[in-house]
């Protein structure tokens, strides 16, 4: 099976994201899949002109000259989707939206109605594909996710690929220090590998594994208590600097 991997954190593999997402690709890996992963961070793909090119004038090829050319084939043989991206402003990066924007090619221009309700066919009748969401959050709660995951959930209908799940890791910033501090938090990475696992070899992630890896880490209050006190030293080291440099 080939899994392609979106990793769309600006901060790639030393983000809070790479930390749920790694374990569930060696999961993935373990049971079997070919895995390649693409990072938005190092990819050129501009925004959509919005000028229908690809449906109209050169179907299924934009008028753009990225790596977008790239990205396209790699979608298009692709048995499985992963995009992992944090939150950002209640939604996904800004090249996670630039990349989805841009896979409007894989669809056909005509209307139709599919499960009650108005889409864009597949050009070349689509592969079927099984799509799972990896993200993180700053915040303390797991409601943070929803507008996200209302948007994956939107668009696998629209792609007609088969959205499965979602592994989100609220309050994501205690992972790091706990991990530092040898606190036992290896049961979240292991929940997150033993779904990469059911992922390829089901097409499901369990619930179980989506409960253990969003489990929480400490309570809220203490969350913000130590959030705050980082980023209190955090500007006052920067202050610090400057005064010493004037």
């Amino acid at each position: 099976m080939k899994l392609l991997v979106f990793n769309c954190s600006p901060n790639m593999d030393r983000g809070n994201t790479a930390l749920i997402l790694q374990p569930f690709l060696e999961g993935a890996t373990e049971a079997g899949a070919e895995v390649e992963i693409l990072y938005s961070r190092k990819l050129d793909v501009k925004p959509c002109l919005g000028e229908y090119a690809c449906w109209l004038k050169s179907p299924g090829v934009c008028l753009q000259h990225d790596d977008m050319r790239e990205v396209l084939p790699k979608l298009k043989e692709a048995d499985a989707i992963v995009f992992a991206v944090p939150v950002y402003c209640d939604g996904v990066t800004g090249p996670m939206k630039n990349l989805m924007d841009r896979m409007i090619p894989i669809a056909e221009p005509f209307i139709e109605m599919r499960r009650g309700h108005c889409r864009h066919p597949a050009r070349d009748g689509g592969k079927p594909k099984t799509f799972a969401l990896i993200s993180s959050c700053g915040f303390w709660e797991t409601d943070n996710f929803k507008p996200m995951i209302v948007h994956m959930k939107a668009f696998c209908k629209n792609t007609n690929w088969r959205y499965v799940g979602a592994l989100v890791r609220p309050h994501a910033g205690a992972l790091k220090p706990m991990m530092e501090m040898g606190m036992k938090i290896d049961p979240i990475f292991a929940a997150a590998r033993s779904a990469g696992g059911a992922f390829i070899k089901t097409g499901r992630i369990p619930r179980k594994y989506q409960r253990q890896v969003r489990r929480k880490l400490l309570p809220r209050f203490l969350y913000i208590q130590k959030a705050n006190e980082h980023f209190r030293q955090v500007l006052e080291k920067r202050d610090t600097n400057a005064a010493s440099d004037s």
